[in-house]
């Protein structure tokens, strides 16, 4: 197994054209057939008649039906997915990174004892460790070769690994052999050495599903096996396996197939298949598999079969649609028109013609949001839009260019929380009118970089700011800092009650050592002298004098000048241009108080302090 000169890094099958041993090999079906007449017996051979009787004419009866032929069992249908399972590294899509390490360590003979192949579903980590078992022990068709990364498929030992019944290389399933015991007969076996082939490989399928027991049995024939063994795990939950298993094994992780190269790959087997289908179709099978090769093969083997009869089985979009529950383009770009444009009774009509339609609320809301990821995409790249047809692509690339990248963004956002909600929701289509006309009236709000560009320019436009007054004076014959003293140190001395009555009632006429001369509100009329005269003596340590002037007019009480201090500053909020702006902007709008700031009073106290 060489490389080409001009090309070091390519494959066997990329630097040799001559390479085709599509003759030599035999099919899938051949080695299909093989291995299920390895497993189950082949039929009867039919009676053959001696040399010395003579064939006796009988009447030839009426031709049976194919189905009913007592001699000639119908074949099974086998799946596409079992149909085309890879069979060479050739084969295998979207893994050249996997295949190219593997054929460097065939090359230089520096192959590990162990592999782990991960990856989701379906991306060949089951086929790429029966491949591996093939490469490692095909001899060629001569019977003198050694392991290489091109198999011949046509040698015992290659032909038996295909059809599943050589000897020395074993499957296990862990999901239905966990135990202890399961792994315990591995490890007695591994002692000897394999029957027929260069190795004795064990693949294990879904490793992560063995007990910690399991595990911890495995480690350490796992970490120094002989030298005829090899193992093959394949797990899609690489997460659980115990770090100890992971650093005794050489890790590949497969990766998802990009929907490209799925479409390409459909195609081709449709052809083999003698099935029409359309590109569009074939993109979304393609996307509608995520990365998964078997997915994608199960999606194409249910949309052959849904396809109508009437056109000759070819399998279009409208089919596949309705087959996946998925919107149409048209529909799916009609609904986002609607949003975008702020009509709201078409939007609704629309999703009702969806939903009856039987598209589910989860697949409009996610429908939406991969053309909103597209444009977006489009837009920062500068590329083309990803479409499939032109008329899609026109659109698409036209609100590329329309709408603001703000607006996508804020677009997605809303999608995604009622994508969310929609999931959750008790009743999804509710859920999903309710946040598409969400996303609708917020296409009115108005952009905020905009919006600080419109503030920004009233302010500039708005006559100057009025000259701040002077403060009220006192009140004659009141010192209102001494009074603001006298409650602090009441309120810090702990008799909050005294200190409440003070702020709130007391309108000091006079306050002097000892005398305290006061009005009050009409309203207050609880008798509040012994808590106040016992509160100041506690704090001053003097016997003080209270007189209430029912006539009298002192200044202001502490929680009359906070009020009338916030009142004030409440309108000179509202007169400041960005405030008045702010306000024309968003109509209804109220200015709320900042309740955790103290109040003025405490706050000019700590100020001092």
């Amino acid at each position: 197994m060489g490389d080409s000169p001009d090309k070091p890094d390519g494959l066997p099958w990329e630097s040799d054209p001559s390479h085709d041993a599509a003759e030599a090999q035999p099919s899938a079906a051949e080695r299909e057939q093989a291995g299920q007449e390895a497993l189950f017996g082949a039929p009867a051979p039919a009676p053959q008649l001696a040399p010395a009787e003579e064939p006796v004419e009988k009447p030839v009866p009426a031709p049976v039906p194919r189905a009913a032929a007592p001699d000639a069992p119908a074949q099974p249908y086998r799946v596409l997915a079992r149909k085309y399972r890879p069979q060479t590294f050739s084969e295998l899509i979207g893994q050249e990174p996997m295949v190219r390490t593997l054929a460097n360590a065939i090359a230089r003979d520096r192959l590990a004892h162990a592999f782990l192949m991960t990856g989701v579903r379906g991306v060949g980590k089951t086929s790429t460790a029966r491949l591996i078992a093939k490469a490692l022990n095909c001899i060629g068709p001569d019977g003198n070769g050694g392991p290489t990364i091109d198999p011949c498929g046509v040698c015992e030992p290659c032909v038996a690994i295909a059809e599943g019944r050589h000897i020395d290389v074993i499957e296990m399933d862990a999901a239905s052999h966990t135990g202890v015991d399961d792994v315990r007969e591995i490890i007695e076996a591994v002692r000897y050495s394999a029957v027929s082939a260069r190795y004795k490989i064990y693949i294990v399928d879904e490793v992560h599903m063995l007990s910690r027991n399991a595990f911890n049995a495995l480690l350490k024939t796992l970490e120094e096996p002989p030298a005829h063994v090899k193992f093959l795990f394949a797990t899609t939950e690489v997460e659980k396996l115990p770090v100890t298993v992971l650093s005794r094994t050489q890790r590949f992780d497969l990766r998802r197939i990009p929907a490209e190269m799925l479409q390409e790959h459909f195609a081709l087997i449709c052809t083999k298949e003698g099935v029409t289908a359309d590109a569009e179709a074939l993109s979304i099978i393609a996307n509608a598999a995520e990365g998964s090769v078997r997915d994608g093969l199960s999606i194409l083997d249910q949309a052959i079969a849904h396809a109508d009869m009437d056109s000759e089985g070819r399998v279009t979009a409208e089919r596949v649609r309705s087959m996946l529950g998925l919107a149409d383009k048209s529909a799916q770009r009609r609904l986002l028109a609607h949003l975008l444009a702020g009509e709201g009774k078409a939007l609704l009509a629309g999703i009702d013609e969806q939903y009856a339609l039987g598209v589910e609320p989860l697949a409009m809301l996610r429908s939406l949001m991969d053309i909103v990821h597209r444009i977006t995409v489009a837009q920062v790249s500068g590329g083309e839009v990803d479409a499939v047809s032109a008329e899609e692509r026109a659109q698409l690339g036209e609100w590329a260019t329309a709408i603001p990248p703000a607006q996508l963004h804020r677009l997605w956002q809303l999608l995604l929380k009622g994508y969310d909600e929609v999931r959750s929701a008790p009743d999804p289509l509710v859920s999903a009118r309710m946040a598409l006309l969400r996303a609708l009236h917020a296409q009115e709000l108005p952009d905020p970089g905009r919006l600080a560009r419109l503030i920004e320019d009233a302010a500039t436009r708005a006559p100057a700011t009025p000259a701040e007054g002077t403060a009220a004076s006192d009140a004659p014959g009141a010192n209102a800092v001494k009074w603001e003293d006298l409650v602090a140190r009441v309120e810090d001395g702990g008799q909050h009650l005294a200190a409440g009555i003070m702020r709130l009632q007391i309108r000091p006429i006079a306050v002097e050592d000892g005398l305290l001369r006061y009005a009050r509100d009409p309203q207050f009329r609880d008798d509040i002298v012994p808590t106040l005269r016992e509160a100041l003596a506690t704090i001053t340590g003097t016997r003080w004098l209270l007189e209430e002037d029912p006539e009298g007019e002192g200044s202001p009480s502490i929680a009359e000048r906070e009020e009338a201090a916030q009142h004030s500053a409440e309108t000179e909020a509202r007169a400041h241009p960005l405030v008045q702006a702010a306000l024309a902007a968003f109509p209804g709008a109220e200015i709320i108080a900042d309740r955790d700031k103290p109040p003025v009073g405490l706050q000019q106290r700590r100020n001092q302090a």
